[in-house]
């Protein structure tokens, strides 16, 4: 038996993290609640909007959503990046966290992120 979902399914998902993130955290480690995303383990914070994303859009077997680039973003504490958070403040919601290039941070400076993907693959 075959196995599918619309591109609409997949979508809803990936503009639940477009519609709703304010936050944009890189972390020292993985944060697993808001807090730690925005306090505890956040090295830089940056605000966004939707405006910051591009997508929903077809993938190589699947959907994706990019995190567009990011600049000069104030770094609050000094440490090692190894996390990026996206957050929605609205609701104190962790929406979604991955890794990065661990990239030693010292507080005072900017750091730049790169465009990232968050991809959703189409069910096999």
């Amino acid at each position: 038996m075959g196995k599918s979902a619309h591109d609409d399914v997949i979508d809803g998902s990936l503009n639940i993290v477009k519609d709703n993130a304010t936050r944009l955290c890189i972390c020292t480690t993985e944060p697993t609640t808001y807090a730690e995303a925005t306090d505890t383990k956040k090295l830089a914070i940056l605000t966004i909007d939707s405006a910051d994303f591009t997508g929903p859009a077809n993938d190589t077997s699947g959907r994706k959503l990019t995190v567009n680039a990011q600049n000069t973003i104030t770094i609050d504490a000094s440490g090692t990046a190894a996390h990026v958070a996206l957050c929605d403040s609205a609701t104190s919601k962790l929406l979604y966290v991955t890794t990065c290039t661990e990239q030693s941070l010292t507080s005072g400076n900017t750091v730049n992120t790169p465009a990232w993907d968050i991809s959703i693959a189409d069910p096999t």
